[in-house]
C-alpha cells in the first residue's frame, strides 16, 4: 500500500534506513490482512491455532518467561527538564536515551519485515490522536489490528495532520538465512521510552502487550496525559458503563479502579435477577478520555476500539459477558492449553486432569505451579462484546453523571461513600490504595495509586492533581465523586459483600443520588447509602452485616489520614496546599463525632 502522507513516508524512510529491514509493510487494516498476519504467526509457531469447533477463528501465543508484564521499571518519560516528569516516573535526559536506543536500534530489524500501522484513538472526536506505529512483530500488527482503529482509511485523513511516532522493535535480527523463535525478544535490553515534547514513543526488546501495542498505555495514557494537561481534557485509565433503568431512562458512570480489582468485570456486569428490567452497558473497560461538552456537562470516550483483559479469575460466574466474547475471534496469550485444543485458566473452574501449561510444558493439578501465566492476557475487539453500549462509537461521546474511584482493601473504607465535594472527591482519589497486581513487576503487597494512574501519568504528578483539582471550573453540571470497596472483610477474613453481579445495586444507587432522588445518611468519610435504598428488599445482605459494612473506625481513619499525608509529602509540595481544606473538613467531622461519643 503506497504511503499518500509525506510526513509518514518520511517517518517511515528514517526509521527503516536505521532498522534495516529485509521488508516492509503498510498495513492496510482488512480482515484479509489480520488472516494473513495469523497465518505467517502460526506458521512461524507464535500462535497454536485453537479447536475450531471451540473457538472460532482463535489462537494462542506464549511469551518467554521474561516477557510476561508491562516493566515499569524500564518505562521512562524523557523530559528536557526532570521536573516535567516528576518524583513518580523513571527518567532520562531525551538526547541521552535517543542516541542510547538509536544504538540498539541500528540494524535491529535485519531479517525482518517492519510493519508500518497507522492509527487512531478516540477517532472522529474533538480530542481524536493519530499515531502511526512502525514494528518487527507480526504479533504486535495482528493485535494493533484488534485494539485500534488502524489502516488505509487512517492514513489517508492523516495528511497535514500531527500524529506520534511510535517505534517499536523486538530487538531480535536475523542473520541471513536464520530462523525466528516463537517469541522473539531481547532477554538483556529492555526500555519503553516516551518523548512527550516531540511526541514520540520508543519501544525496544518486548513483545508483550502493553510494552508493545504503543496505541495503548504509551499513547493513550502517559502521553494523551500530557496533551490533555495542554489541552484541558484528561486521559484516564477508567471503565465507561452505562446503566438504563426499566424506563429507558439512562446515564453513563466512569470509574478508575487499579488492576486487579475488577474492573474489567464491572464493565461487564450483568445485574442480579431481582434487578429485572434494569440493563447495563459497556462503552470501555480500561482507559477513558474526558472533556467538557457545550452545555458545560462531563463527556467521555473511550479511545481504543479493542479489550486487553487479564484472563486468571474471568469465568461464568464472574464475568459471563467476558466468557462470551472470548468464545471467537480472539488472541489468547499465556494461557493453558487443554488437550482438545482450548484454553484453560485459574479461576475459570474445574481444571483438566492435564494441560499443557504457559510455557509449554506438561501439567497436573498436582504440578504445584499455575497452569496459566497470572497476568495470562485475551485480545478481542469491542464489538465481540454483547453488552457494547449504542454509543460506544460516537463522536461526542456520552455524558458522565457520576465518577467511581475504587481500591481492595480489607478494612476501614465502606462499600460505597459520596465525597462532600469535588476537591474531596479528588483527595480520595489521589490517596487510592490497593493490593498488588500481576500487571507489573516488583510491587509491594499494597501500594498507593493515585487515580489508579501511578503507572501511566505521563507528567508531574503534582501537576496532574492540580490539573483534576481545576478541571472543576470547566463543567457547569455538576459531577458527584464516590469511592467504592467491594473487598471489604468481617473479622473471620471473610468478604462482606457478595460482590460481582451485587455491584450493579451500588451503581444504581450512585446514578440515583447523581439525579437527587434518593438520600444520603451522614458519614465520617462522605455521604452514604441507606440499606433500604442500596439492598432494596433483595436480601443480599442484612441490616446488621450492612451496618458492619459500612462502618468507619474513627482511629483507623485517622491513621490513613496520617498515610496519605506521608503519601502525599512525597510527591511535591505542590499538594500539600490544594488538599488542606478537605483535610481540615474530614478531621472536623472526626472531632465533632469524638465529641458526640464523649
Amino acid at each position: 500500500m503506497p504511503a499518500p502522507n509525506s510526513s509518514v513516508a518520511a517517518f517511515v524512510a528514517e526509521i527503516a534506513a536505521l532498522c534495516k529491514p529485509a521488508a516492509i509493510h503498510w498495513c492496510d487494516g482488512s480482515e484479509a490482512e489480520y488472516s494473513a498476519l495469523c497465518a505467517r504467526l502460526v506458521s512461524e509457531g507464535t500462535l497454536i491455532p485453537l479447536n475450531p469447533a471451540k473457538r472460532p477463528n482463535s489462537y494462542l501465543a506464549r511469551s518467554t518467561p521474561d516477557d510476561v508484564a508491562r516493566l515499569e521499571h524500564r518505562t521512562f518519560i524523557c523530559t528536557t527538564d526532570a521536573a516535567e516528569a516528576g518524583p513518580t516516573n523513571n527518567w532520562r535526559e531525551p538526547v541521552a536515551m535517543r542516541a542510547e536506543l538509536n544504538t540498539l536500534l541500528d540494524g535491529a530489524m535485519a531479517g525482518r519485515t517492519l510493519y508500518v500501522l497507522p492509527f487512531v484513538m478516540a477517532s472522529g472526536t474533538p480530542i481524536e490522536m493519530f499515531g502511526v506505529q512502525v514494528t518487527d512483530s507480526a504479533y504486535v500488527a495482528a493485535s494493533m489490528h484488534i485494539m485500534t482503529r488502524m489502516g488505509a482509511d487512517v492514513l489517508a485523513r492523516m495528511e497535514g495532520k500531527p500524529f506520534v511516532r511510535c517505534v517499536h522493535s523486538v530487538g531480535a535480527p536475523l542473520a541471513q538465512g536464520e530462523t525466528s523463535s516463537s517469541w522473539p525478544s531481547n532477554p538483556t535490553h529492555k526500555y519503553i521510552a516516551h518523548f512527550p515534547e516531540t511526541a514520540e514513543i520508543m519501544s525496544f526488546g518486548s513483545g508483550y502487550g502493553g510494552n508493545a501495542l504503543l496505541g495503548k498505555k504509551c499513547l493513550a495514557l502517559r502521553l494523551a496525559s500530557v496533551e490533555a494537561h495542554k489541552s484541558g481534557w484528561l486521559a484516564e485509565h477508567m471503565l465507561i458503563v452505562g446503566l438504563e433503568s426499566p424506563e429507558g431512562e439512562k446515564a453513563y458512570v466512569a470509574g478508575a479502579f487499579p488492576s486487579a480489582c475488577g474492573k474489567t468485570n464491572f464493565a461487564m456486569v450483568e445485574p442480579p435477577e431481582d434487578m429485572k428490567g434494569w440493563t447495563v452497558s459497556t462503552v470501555g473497560d480500561d482507559i477513558a478520555w474526558l472533556f467538557a461538552g457545550p452545555r458545560g456537562e462531563l463527556r467521555a470516550v473511550n479511545p481504543e476500539a479493542g479489550f486487553f483483559g487479564v484472563a486468571p479469575g474471568t469465568s461464568a460466574k464472574t464475568n459471563p459477558v467476558a466468557m462470551d466474547m472470548v468464545g471467537h475471534d480472539c488472541i489468547f496469550t499465556n494461557c493453558a492449553l487443554t488437550e482438545d485444543g482450548d484454553v484453560w485458566w485459574e479461576g475459570m473452574g474445574t481444571p483438566p486432569d492435564r494441560l499443557i501449561d504457559w510455557q509449554g510444558r506438561p501439567w497436573t493439578p498436582d504440578a504445584g505451579r499455575p497452569a496459566a501465566h497470572p497476568n495470562a492476557r485475551f485480545t478481542v475487539r469491542a464489538t465481540n462484546c454483547r453488552t457494547l453500549d449504542a454509543n460506544w462509537n460516537a463522536p461526542e461521546g456520552v455524558e458522565i453523571s457520576a465518577l467511581l474511584f475504587g481500591g481492595r482493601l480489607s478494612k476501614t473504607f465502606p462499600l460505597v461513600f459520596e465525597a462532600q465535594d469535588w476537591a474531596e472527591g479528588v483527595l480520595w482519589a489521589a490517596t487510592l490504595s490497593s493490593e498488588a497486581t500481576a500487571a507489573a513487576e516488583g510491587q509491594a503487597d499494597i501500594r498507593r495509586d493515585p487515580f489508579a494512574m501511578l503507572p501511566f501519568c505521563g507528567y508531574n504528578i503534582a501537576d496532574y492533581m492540580a490539573h483534576w483539582l481545576a478541571f472543576k471550573d470547566k463543567l457547569t453540571v455538576d459531577v458527584p465523586i464516590f469511592r467504592v470497596n467491594w473487598f471489604r472483610k468481617d473479622e473471620n477474613g471473610r468478604f462482606i459483600w457478595p460482590g460481582f453481579r451485587e455491584n450493579t445495586r451500588v451503581l444504581r444507587w450512585v446514578v440515583e443520588r447523581a439525579r437527587g432522588r434518593v438520600e444520603a445518611r451522614s458519614g465520617l468519610l462522605g455521604g452514604l447509602p441507606r440499606h433500604e435504598d442500596l439492598v432494596n428488599g433483595s436480601g443480599s445482605i442484612d441490616a446488621a452485616r450492612f451496618d458492619i459494612l459500612m462502618a468507619s473506625d474513627p482511629d483507623e481513619i485517622r491513621a490513613e489520614l496520617e498515610g496519605q499525608k506521608r503519601h502525599l509529602a512525597g510527591m511535591g509540595e505542590a499538594l500539600d496546599g490544594p488538599f488542606a481544606p478537605s483535610y481540615r473538613h474530614i478531621h472536623d467531622r472526626l472531632d465533632a463525632a469524638a465529641a458526640t461519643r464523649h
